[in-house]
């Protein structure tokens, strides 16, 4: 009995950790919940197409698929819920929401909701989209880091659900009014140099709907090597759109210690199952003054996470800053949507850097070896069958006990002896 309640018990762990099981999702108000998704930050007056991407990564892994079902998405809008319909400004398009274009005035948190009459599962998402005159860059950008002399190539992000017009993308860098010749909208710098550091702008026209709509994005270069022709400070602001004020607005700040990765710590190892996702967080704690010129920026076998092989994979973002009683900490997320073979000792990097110096961290991709539970339960019953054999063969070579009569009898017929 105790064996096979061993057994049954390893069974049940087994079921509920192996490798193609997944922790339960929590619930509220009768709906499931899914972890929120990585905020958006964009500039008004363009194109955003809002997605879900790690809701609908869990609805594929989790293969939840009821009949009926359909998406719904809407807004929180103070004490009630504004949903969208297939035309407007504002309209769902499937899975998505259109903006076409935003405002700032659609800032806001959405959820999107996968139910039928007795199934619910749900996501939200937080936008943010900045008036040409209030841009905050530390968000609105996409940190990119790099060593002076490596090779710097990288297209326009996030924009795979766009329909592109015949016009090419143009690039600026920082307040240059006059677009960068490059090839077939690349970006490359064959051996960067620090004085090259610095914000990149993208900007294109996409067709929605035969309707033209602008689209911008953000690159912030950072270059680390000994050429001191660039300041490491990070411009203040924006003129409009995804322009910049001119290098001469860029902010002083004062000396302090170099900023420091709390966690994670060096030589740590993230295991995740196959088939399932993984968050990291990297957590620098910096001088409040150094906050806005801080880099936190996370490196893929050391390459940025746009450029690695997981770049279909992974996002980057969700930097936030939090005062605390001494300095502030800042953190910055990496999701991968899930784990494969391929993923096995991938070398992860967390970065940190401003002008009183830099520190990096280095961490491990591992996937968790899912025959280690099979293996205890191949343990137990091999010892289950151990213990049923020993005792079978105990029973049957056991030595035979004379009768106490005859034991007697010997020990009276001796003592009459003597």
């Amino acid at each position: 009995m105790v064996c096979l309640a061993s057994m049954l018990a390893v069974a049940i762990i087994a079921g509920v950790y192996g490798r193609s099981s997944l922790p339960p999702l929590p619930m509220k108000d009768g709906c499931y919940q899914v972890l929120p998704e990585v905020g958006i930050f964009r500039v008004e007056g363009e194109a955003i197409i809002l997605q879900f991407p790690e809701f609908m990564r869990v609805l594929e892994v989790r293969e939840i698929a009821p009949p009926s079902a359909k998406y719904f998405i809407s807004r929180n809008n103070g004490t009630e819920s504004v949903t969208y319909q297939s035309e407007g400004r504002v309209q769902q398009s499937d899975k998505e929401l259109w903006f076409l274009p935003a405002w700032a005035s659609d800032s806001g948190e959405y959820t999107c909701t996968y139910r039928n009459d007795t199934y619910c599962v749900t996501g939200s998402i937080t936008l943010h989209v900045y008036e040409s005159n209030s841009i905050d860059m530390n968000k609105l950008s996409y940190w990119w880091s790099v060593l002076e002399g490596e090779k710097v190539k990288f297209n326009c992000p996030s924009l795979s659900r766009f329909n592109k017009t015949d016009r090419q993308i143009e690039w600026y860098k920082d307040s240059n009014s006059t677009p960068l010749q490059l090839d077939r909208g690349t970006f490359i710098l064959p051996a960067v140099r620090r004085s090259q550091a610095g914000v990149y702008t993208c900007r294109l026209t996409v067709l929605i709907n035969e309707q033209r709509y602008k689209v911008s994005r953000v690159i912030l270069l950072h270059v680390q090597g000994t050429d001191p022709a660039f300041p490491t400070t990070v411009p203040e602001g924006f003129t409009s759109g995804a322009d910049l004020h001119s290098s001469s607005t860029m902010s002083t700040v004062n000396v302090f210690g170099p900023p420091v990765i709390v966690s994670p710590v060096n030589g740590t190892i993230f295991e995740s199952p196959h088939g399932s996702g993984l968050e990291l967080v990297c957590q620098v704690l910096t001088e409040c003054q150094m906050a806005d010129s801080t880099v936190v920026t996370w490196l893929i076998n050391g390459q940025s996470v746009a450029s690695s092989y997981l770049d279909r994979r992974a996002l980057q973002g969700g930097r936030r800053v939090t005062r605390l009683s001494k300095g502030c900490q800042i953190e910055m997320r990496l999701i991968i949507s899930h784990i494969t073979e391929e993923d096995k000792r991938t070398e992860m990097k967390c970065v940190t850097q401003n002008k009183n110096g830099r520190q990096e961290v280095l961490a491990m991709l591992q996937l968790e070896d899912s025959t280690f539970t099979w293996l205890v339960v191949a343990m137990v019953m091999v010892s289950c069958f151990l213990t049923v054999g020993s005792v079978f063969l105990y029973v049957l070579f056991k030595p035979k006990r004379k009768k106490k009569m005859d034991y007697f009898l010997a020990r009276q017929s001796s003592t009459f002896s003597v």
